[in-house]
Parts: structure tokens; C-alpha cells; sequence
């Protein structure tokens, strides 16, 4: 009757950077850090995480002798984030 959720997406911090990417497509580490409220230690792990899975892209470059890092949702990541909120909303919508 209930689906499982996915594991990946069901942490705070994961399924937020990817509400976030899903919007925006593509983004700073400075910016998820700001926007989730997190150590930029914790971000990075859960990043790794959500990486692994093939949910995100993670490109890292320099900007004006800076490190910066960009993520970037992928379309397996796009389609797991759907289907999260799918399987979420049948949790919501059962009929007593």
C-alpha cells in the first residue's frame, strides 16, 4: 500500500539541495550553503551522497583564483525528485 521512500531523498539536507536544484537547474556551493543553512562540512558530504546516486553533477573549477563549485541536477535526479513526491503524496492522500 505504502511505497518506500527513497532513501537518498529522505534526508532533510538532501532533499532540500535538490528542491533547490530541481528550480534552479544549476548551482553555487556558497549559495546551497546559504540557502540550507548548513556547515559547508556537512554539505559537501551529503553532495557526495546525492552525487553517487547520479541525482546530481558536480563540477568544480576556479573564478577569479577561487575555488567554486557548481551542481547541477541531472534528469535521473529530476525524475527521482518527482517520483519522491509522488510516493510522498500517496502518505498524504489515504482514505480513511
Amino acid at each position: 500500500m505504502f511505497k518506500d521512500l527513497d532513501p537518498v531523498l529522505h534526508s532533510q539536507l538532501r532533499l532540500a539541495v535538490v528542491s533547490i536544484l530541481v528550480s534552479v537547474k544549476e548551482a553555487e556551493f556558497t549559495f546551497l550553503k546559504e540557502k540550507t543553512s548548513s556547515t559547508a562540512g556537512n554539505l559537501s558530504v551529503q553532495l557526495q551522497k546525492i552525487k553517487e546516486a547520479g541525482y546530481i553533477e558536480i563540477e568544480k573549477k576556479f573564478k577569479d583564483n577561487y575555488p567554486q563549485t557548481i551542481c547541477r541536477i541531472t534528469p535521473k535526479g529530476v525524475e527521482a525528485f518527482e517520483k519522491y513526491v509522488k510516493d510522498l503524496q500517496q502518505y498524504i492522500n489515504i482514505k480513511k
